[in-house]
């Protein structure tokens, strides 16, 4: 028997965060960094949960002639069920709203703290900082390249 939704043009993406909804709407496709590498999800995609990492999450929204929004993310979970998305992230930036300053700043506090001497840092929630703050900067850098050339 055939699916209802096996004649969808579009999947449904929710973007959430603690802090509330940051994208909701129709796409084409989305490429999203999972625990075990990047993956990308198509209409009529098969059920699958996951997590994702520390990444970019691209999004071809529907009617956008191709064009991709970005996002920075820092972990989660990512489920595909008949057509719907669901991103719960612990963070998610749109690549046009993140500050390039702010993220620079946040980089050098994280190498400052993995330079210190001090054995009370944590390595490992510095490292992950350091991460963060480059993807933040990757990302935005990457949407200000598309912007140029639009």
């Amino acid at each position: 028997m055939a699916n209802a939704n096996d004649s969808a043009t579009a999947l449904k993406l929710d973007i959430i965060t603690p802090d509330g909804i940051v994208f909701r709407g129709d796409v084409e496709s989305l490429r999203a960094p999972g625990a075990e590498g990047s993956f990308g999800v198509l209409v009529n995609h098969a059920p699958f949960m996951t997590t994702i990492g520390i990444g970019i999450v691209e999004v071809t929204e529907k009617n956008a002639q191709g064009k991709s929004r970005l996002f920075a993310t820092s972990g989660g979970y990512f489920e595909v069920l008949h057509n719907s998305v669901s991103l719960l992230a612990e963070t998610c930036e749109p690549a046009e709203k993140i500050d390039i300053e702010r993220a620079q700043a946040a980089m050098k506090r994280a190498h400052e703290r993995l330079k210190s001497p001090r054995p009370e840092i944590d390595i490992v929630r510095a490292q992950t900082a350091l991460h963060r703050a480059l993807n933040r900067i990757k990302v935005a850098q990457a949407y200000q390249s598309i912007s140029r050339s639009a």
